[in-house]
């Protein structure tokens, strides 16, 4: 990657549902740098709307990116449905290298009432299944777990970065507002996000850093964790010291912005950030 990039989650607000020539256009229009396609209720994507999309991410300074569907748990207690989890993140990744994507994210699993030790030995086999099947497929596209924000869910960044180690084509999608949320209000200074930063570095190599992907908003949370996104300044969510980090560390890839206002969020985050 040669910068970071600022993507909606999403087609903008503003295309009101008309389709991705309308919503891509807009993101021209307000000089962000591309989206990331949620397939969250399935992969479907019609030839024409492929053809668009792959076209955009083509152009210089565009990218996007993929969200796989919610309905994944690589920890299902009931095999069919790890099955079926991960033929979905195979299709997103299927559907990411036809539209052109650079990566696609997903929620991996849950713990089920296991110990964190177990459900790691769950999720890596799906995981060699998955990046096994791609590399015979001759997809290199970048696989990439979520950093999770409930304490139920799988996907801490020390559970992820561990699993990244494994597979050559696997790194973090870090969501700072998860981890924000997950632990209850802390992971919101600058050197908290320095450390976060160091470590995927130290653990990961420069690699990580300048490939990276990440997910940020404002977020509503309690003891059990996130509850739901919020506006960026109707929260707590320090993104100012965030991407001051980003700058010090050279970060480069996706920033990839939900909050409910997508692509006013979005245009606040590259703004403050190309004027540090």
């Amino acid at each position: 990657m040669n910068k970071l990039h600022f993507l909606t989650a999403g087609l903008p607000l503003a295309s009101e549902n008309k389709g991705y020539k309308k919503g891509l256009n807009i993101l021209k229009e307000m000089d962000l740098d591309g989206l990331e396609v949620e397939f969250v209720h399935g992969v479907r994507m019609n030839e024409a709307n492929q053809t668009l999309v792959n076209a955009f991410a083509n152009e210089k300074d565009k990218l996007v990116t993929c969200h796989g569907p919610y309905y994944i748990n690589l920890n299902s207690q009931e095999p069919e449905k790890i099955d079926a989890s991960v033929e979905r993140i195979l299709e997103t990744a299927r559907m990411g290298k036809i539209i052109g994507a650079y990566s696609i994210t997903f929620h991996a699993a849950f713990y089920m009432k296991q110990s964190p030790e177990e459900v790691y030995k769950t999720v890596y086999n799906s995981m060699e299944k998955i990046c096994s099947t791609l590399e015979a497929e001759g997809n290199n596209i970048w696989v990439r777990p979520e950093t999770t924000g409930k304490g139920t869910q799988w996907g801490t960044l020390e559970e992820i970065v561990a699993l990244s180690k494994e597979f050559k084509n696997v790194l973090p999608c870090i969501d700072f507002a998860h981890i924000h949320a997950r632990n209850n209000g802390i992971f919101n200074t600058y050197d908290e996000f320095s450390k976060m930063l160091e470590f995927v570095g130290n653990e990961l190599g420069t690699e990580a850093l300048e490939n990276f992907h990440a997910h940020l908003a404002g977020i509503e949370y309690s003891v059990k964790g996130e509850k739901n996104h919020l506006i960026l300044e109707e929260s707590d969510m320090n993104y100012k010291d965030l991407l001051k980090a980003f700058k010090e560390f050279n970060v480069k890839g996706a920033l990839v912005c939900e909050s409910p206002n997508i692509e006013i969020d979005t245009k606040i985050l590259k703004d403050y950030y190309l004027s540090l």
